[in-house]
């Protein structure tokens, strides 16, 4: 029979499929990885993984046992977590990954809250860029993740949160509103690659990436500080919605219109939570509040942007 511990390897094994990365994440030496990955291969009769692929793949068998396996793991986790509870030494811990274009303005509006409502939860929360979150989730290392979509994997339950109009922010914009060639003719500041409002601003606002220009001659790593380049030297940065910020600077935000007038750009705030996973009840409450807190605030024609272009 199979220890609970060699099943927790397969699987790390299964969604890493590289040793050396599987053996870190199980916090042991690649050699023991491997080994205790053989002994369970022999255990069970038959080869888990086919080992002359780079990286290594599944086989048949191993296609087979692995969603039993999590399962299995799963329901061991909900025996511990009873036996914590009546023994009064439970505490749930959640890891939530975010965006940082999301970060900045949902952690400081619900942090107290979520603390106040979940006092049984010990809360984790880092920042990520959209890719690294989605591996992240995928290697179960945060069970919530708090993005911009779409994302289409069946791996994960996907739950809408709101969406919310992208809107320019310019000191050389007189009017509230700005069409979307009117943007061509002034200095774009952007994101670092990765975050993917830098993604959205490029595609939306036609910018032809890697073009040798002044306007390419610095890229921020946060929303606050290209609004500070902004206020210094003219241009223009596309700022989410919701972002927290002074009425003065509000006052500088313009709505922009696609060619047509008729649709404004937008992006849909997405949670990422795991299908089997045990905390779901706080997880749920967490969502709720974000729902609650976040609500469209025109009935603006919104035109949803993708993160990867």
């Amino acid at each position: 029979m199979l220890s609970i511990q060699q099943m927790h390897y397969l699987v790390v094994l299964s969604e890493t499929r590289n040793f050396v990365r599987a053996s870190e994440l199980c916090h042991v030496t690649q050699p023991t990885l491997s080994m205790q990955v053989k002994k369970a291969e022999q255990l069970l009769g038959h080869v888990v993984f086919d080992r002359d692929r780079n990286p290594v793949e599944l086989t048949l068998f191993g296609q087979e046992l692995i969603p039993v396996l999590r399962d299995i793991l799963n329901e061991e986790q909900r025996l511990s977590t009873i036996t914590a509870k009546w023994n009064g030494t439970y505490k749930e811990e959640i890891r939530m990954g975010v965006i940082p274009t999301v970060a900045s303005y949902l952690i400081p509006e619900l942090f107290t809250k979520w603390k106040a409502h979940l006092p049984g939860v010990q809360l984790i929360i880092e920042e990520m860029r959209t890719p690294d979150l989605l591996v992240a989730m995928m290697n179960k290392q945060v069970d919530l993740a708090i993005l911009a979509g779409p994302v289409s994997d069946p791996s994960f339950r996907t739950i809408p949160l709101y969406q919310e109009e992208i809107m320019a922010y310019s000191k050389e914009i007189e009017t509230s509103e700005v069409d979307i060639a009117q943007l061509t003719d002034l200095h774009p500041w952007l994101l670092t690659k990765g975050n993917c409002l830098r993604t959205q601003m490029v595609s939306f606002c036609g910018i032809q990436e890697g073009k040798e220009s002044a306007n390419w001659s610095y890229e921020g790593g946060n929303v606050e500080l290209l609004m500070n380049m902004v206020d210094q030297d003219g241009g223009y940065t596309l700022v989410p919605e919701f972002y927290r910020m002074t009425k003065n600077q509000r006052d500088f935000l313009k709505h922009i219109r696609s060619g047509a007038g008729k649709n404004y750009p937008a992006r849909e705030i997405i949670a990422l939570a795991g299908h089997r996973t045990t905390k779901w009840g706080s997880i749920e409450r967490m969502i709720r509040e974000v729902q609650l807190s976040f609500r469209a605030r025109s009935n603006k024609q919104l035109e949803v942007l993708s993160w990867n272009g």
